[in-house]
């Protein structure tokens, strides 16, 4: 009961404008003044303690890390080296936009930040070459989900908070469905263009730009495996590592690709700042309902209900494969999250799923969320790009959105997809 009364008012607060943080933990002060009073005093703890964390102190460095390779120009070095991976299949800019998302969202760690910086460049370019406008914005949003998945991810630090599981262990639980992604979507596009002449003509190949090209994109390229490895193998922890990536696109920033100014990092600071402030408030308020949740032992009593149900395993791992889906089109991936994780985690662990496994299932599920209407921040996103009505983004990006769905299922039917890497690392569930 007290689940949908909470989240009836959140939906009510939200239905008439205001904001999503403000909205959660307006209706928690409205619960609890209804219920228990004395409680409200427990508010300001509670908030202090679901903000302060060790392992959230990654998230600004990574975010500020993204930024600072945004703002070091890496996106249309990022461009120029697809456009040499993709050429041995004479690929045209829908495999590159793949191909430097795969390679950006592990950069960046976010899928809206992949949207953005690589829509901005490559949205018009598609378009110049023939690629219908749903085309390619459908194409840049698809493949921006991968932002979430393929390490390093921010929404894996979240769940590891939550979870208390090992953020090493998820970013390479993360490794493979992330891959599986890119490559499922990349031979559906190869076919579509194929079929539709997106394909390019085939130029003579100069060896020495391209080698020029590579050597240049290369210290950008490698650092987020220098990154995911020094966590994985046990170097550094996962803030360390943010903070070595920081000072490492300093240095090539200033150094390497001379594009970096101190302008330019005061305004990458500034949008760090913001993101994170932001992200906080949320976890901030989360922490407050999942603690009600908690409190009234929720989780266990919807677990219980949920295991008391007369069906073989897989039906009730497919119908929480769809809650996923259907709450991801409403609910934004970071309040989902810090929301859903303490309701669906006893479940998830008494149908016998590991952390690692569940961490796949819900940042996938929750990643085809942000290409679905209504919510949709990527769509949002492409929509600021381009100015495409969203519904219009979501048709053109349904092909792709497909593939998320299979690998959604692989993993959830195939568990070694997401234990094999951390295990041959020699994580321990």
């Amino acid at each position: 009961m007290i689940m949908v009364v909470l989240l009836g008012l959140l939906i009510a607060f939200s239905l008439v404008g205001i904001p999503l943080a403000i909205s959660i933990g307006a209706s928690c002060i409205s619960f609890i003044l209804a219920e228990t009073p004395k409680l409200i005093l427990m508010f300001p703890q509670r908030i202090w303690s679901g903000s302060f964390s060790y392992v959230m102190v990654a998230m600004p460095l990574f975010i500020f890390m993204g930024e600072l390779m945004n703002e070091s120009g890496l996106t249309s070095r990022l461009i120029d080296f697809c456009m040499y991976l993709v050429r041995p299949i004479r690929g045209g800019l829908g495999e590159v936009n793949i191909v430097a998302s795969m390679i950006f969202g592990g950069i960046s760690g976010s899928s809206v930040a992949d949207t953005s910086c690589l829509g901005s460049v490559l949205i018009p370019e598609m378009e110049k070459k023939g690629y219908p406008p749903e085309v390619a914005a459908g194409i840049t949003v698809a493949s921006s989900t991968m932002g979430m998945v393929i390490p390093p991810s921010i929404p894996m630090i979240m769940f590891s908070m939550i979870t208390g599981a090992s953020v090493g262990a998820l970013f390479m639980a993360g490794l493979v469905p992330g891959v599986l992604v890119g490559v499922f979507q990349l031979v559906v596009c190869y076919i579509i263009s194929k079929k539709k002449g997106y394909h390019p003509k085939l130029e003579k190949l100069d060896v020495k730009k391209m080698t020029s090209t590579l050597l240049y994109s290369l210290p950008a390229v490698i650092m987020p495996i220098i990154m995911v490895c020094s966590i994985s193998f046990g170097i550094t922890t996962a803030s360390e590592a943010g903070a070595v990536a920081v000072a490492y696109s300093l240095v090539l920033g200033f150094f390497v690709y001379k594009k970096l100014t101190i302008k330019a990092v005061i305004k990458a600071l500034r949008k760090t700042m913001l993101s994170t402030a932001s992200i906080l408030i949320i976890i901030a308020f989360s922490t407050i309902f999942t603690w009600l949740l908690t409190m009234k032992q929720v989780p266990q009593t919807v677990a219980a209900m949920f295991m008391s149900l007369d069906m073989p395993r897989w039906t009730m791992l497919l119908i929480l494969d769809l809650l996923i889906l259907f709450l991801g089109t409403f609910i934004d991936v970071s309040p989902a999250i810090l929301m859903l994780t303490p309701i669906l985690l006893p479940i998830m662990r008494a149908l016998g799923v590991s952390d690692w496994q569940f961490g796949g299932i819900f940042i996938i599920g929750l990643a085809i969320g942000l290409v679905t209407p209504p919510v949709g921040m990527c769509l949002n996103v492409c929509n600021k790009i381009n100015g495409m009505p969203i519904i219009k983004i979501a048709k053109g990006a349904l092909p792709y959105v497909i593939c998320n769905i299979i690998v959604l299922l692989l993993i959830t039917f195939i568990p070694e997809l997401t234990t094999a890497v951390p295990l041959l690392m020699g994580y321990k569930m």
